[in-house]
């Protein structure tokens, strides 16, 4: 059964430093920026229609569940960012999506 986010709301709970380092480990390449408070990982892509594919991959996934990252685009890769702003944060939603946007590359 697939986990889907909750809504985001001010005062929203964060994940501790134990919780996020233990739920990153169960994902590929994602990291802990803890200056800017976000989760990131960087895709790389043969070419742009490659990269603009996973694009719309991603924002049909935050389409759906109401949950957006940052993105960075360029030729031939994206960098995700996922942070819950309302909360001022990493929270639950962000790995959420991360385990989602993981899994539209786990095939390649």
């Amino acid at each position: 059964m697939t986990e889907h986010c909750e809504s985001c709301h001010i005062g929203m709970p964060l994940l501790s430093d134990a919780q996020l380092n233990a739920e990153l480990k169960k994902l590929t390449d994602w990291s802990h920026n803890a200056e800017k408070k976000r989760i990131e990982k960087t895709f790389i892509f043969k070419g742009y229609y490659q990269v603009m594919a996973f694009v719309n991959a991603v924002a049909w996934i935050a389409h759906q569940e109401k949950h957006h990252p940052d993105l960075q685009v360029s030729y031939n890769q994206v960098i995700v960012q996922y942070q819950t702003h309302e909360a001022g944060g990493v929270s639950k939603n962000d790995l959420i999506c991360a385990r989602m946007v993981e899994a539209l590359v786990s095939t390649q």
